[in-house]
This record gives C-alpha cells, sequence and structure tokens, in this order.
C-alpha cells in the first residue's frame, strides 16, 4: 500500500543504495541480511528489496549514469521537491542530482553544508515501510560535527518542529537531536562524531541501520561474501551494533536488539 509525501512529510520515507552493479549487490545483502529482489515501476535500474514479504530498500544502477558515489542514501518526504530544492540552495548547502521525474514521484539529492548527502522524494510512498529504532524495516542517524546546526539547517528544509499539524517534533537529549513523529522515534542526529575529517568513514554523513536477529551471523556472513567489519561491536543496554562495508564499498549498520 502507498501514501501520499505529503502526508508524511519530513519523514524518512526510503534508503536506497546507489551501487554499480546490481547482481552483486543483490547477492551480497540476499547472503547477509536475508533480502530477496522484485523489479519496480522505476525501470531496469532499480529494486526493491523485501524481507518476509515486507519493503525494507531499494537499489539503483545509477553511479554511472548520475556520477552519485556508491553509498547508502537516506530519502525524506517532502511535499513539494521545488521547494525543498530551493530552501537547500538558499542555506548554502548543494543540489547534486534532481528534482527528477519517475514513474511514481519525484527524486533529488542534495549535500547539507558540512557535506553529508541526503535524498527526498515527492510522491507516492510505501505505506508500510517505518522508518524508527522500533520494529522498523530501517532507521537513520546523521553523525556531524555540529547537531545543533545540522538540526536547524533540516528542520528549516524539512519542516520540522513547525506549527503545521503533522511534522516531526525535536528535542536535544545530551549530545544528540532526536527527531519524532508522533511517540516514533524516526532518525537523530549525533555530534562529535567526526574525528578525522580525511577518513571518509567518520566524515560527516548519514548511516543506514537494518535490524538483524543474529549480529555475529550477519558479519559473518558479510565477510564472507566479500564485505568487511569498519568498527567494532558496538554493545549498549539495548543493543549490539557494527558498521559493515560491502562489495561495493557503500557502509552500512547492523543493529541487534538485547532483549
Amino acid at each position: 500500500m502507498t501514501t501520499n509525501s505529503r502526508d508524511v512529510f519530513g519523514v524518512p520515507c526510503w534508503v536506497n543504495l546507489a551501487a554499480p552493479a546490481l547482481a552483486d549487490v543483490e547477492e551480497f545483502y540476499a547472503a547477509v541480511l536475508g533480502w530477496t529482489f522484485r523489479a519496480t515501476r522505476l525501470g531496469e535500474d532499480f529494486r526493491v528489496a523485501l524481507l518476509d514479504g515486507r519493503p525494507v530498500a531499494s537499489v539503483g544502477a545509477l553511479t554511472a549514469k548520475l556520477g552519485v558515489p556508491t553509498a547508502w542514501t537516506p530519502y525524506f518526504a517532502v511535499e513539494d521537491a521545488e521547494v525543498t530544492a530551493a530552501r537547500i540552495r538558499e542555506r548554502g548547502a548543494t543540489m547534486a542530482v534532481g528534482p527528477l521525474a519517475f514513474a511514481t514521484g519525484r527524486a533529488a539529492l542534495a549535500a547539507d553544508p558540512y557535506g553529508a548527502v541526503f535524498g527526498f522524494w515527492e510522491g507516492e510512498v510505501v505505506q508500510e515501510w517505518h522508518a524508527g529504532e522500533e520494529g522498523a524495516a530501517a532507521w537513520v542517524e546523521l553523525r556531524t560535527r555540529d547537531a545543533f546546526a545540522a538540526a536547524v539547517f533540516y528542520g528549516e528544509v524539512l519542516d520540522w518542529a513547525c506549527e503545521r499539524p503533522g511534522c516531526c517534533d525535536v528535542t536535544y537529549e545530551d549530545d544528540h537531536v532526536v527527531v519524532r513523529r508522533g511517540s516514533r522515534t524516526v532518525a537523530r542526529i549525533d555530534a562529535g562524531a567526526v574525528e578525522n575529517a580525511s577518513d571518509a568513514q567518520i566524515r560527516p554523513r548519514w548511516h543506514v541501520h537494518f535490524a538483524v536477529a543474529d549480529l555475529d551471523g550477519a558479519v559473518d556472513r558479510a565477510q564472507r561474501h566479500g564485505g568487511a567489519a569498519v568498527t567494532p561491536v558496538r554493545t549498549s543496554p539495548t543493543d549490539r551494533r557494527v558498521t559493515l562495508r560491502d562489495g561495493t564499498g557503500a557502509l552500512f549498520t547492523v543493529i541487534e536488539a538485547i532483549a
């Protein structure tokens, strides 16, 4: 089922991997995360990833065609792609691609003033895809130098913490920003994560997280299929997580809840 982006504006509504070769990507994520893939209405260069029949993400062979890097990117739902693009430019950030028209809406890629790449989408969104930490297909976290400044930028661009009904609320908790829609956490912004700007792994960037039942098994399968762990396993009272690199170089995080 689908709904319209205007009904969930400001919320992460999808994640996409831009990759050079779909066959290799599908083989890797099928092995590591148990995904299956199907064609979409967007053409031969796109596939939707499914887990137990539920849409999880998409992969697209876009790196050569659009000149974008191999990376996982979150997309945020917006009411008007042109208005969003104008807001981004007005604030000194970069519009990289689009907005481009697809069969079900319009998409664009941008970089915030600190260099983190994100996308936005105007049009149909998958209703059963839920952004948020609990029971989510995926959730997203921005690691950047200044969480407050980043929250101001995204708030102005995506209409967070506005006066309109249905907008996302923003709260500051310790050193990070939590973005919620109603009671559901949809994104986080963490400060102080950039220790060495020459290291691409810790430059300001959006991190896409996928839930797994067996973290150690996911790491082992990734390593056996051409990937690698790029961080140690991090353990908190609620979860264990590790950032992986797939065979194309894209980074993503897997997270296992602790009962």
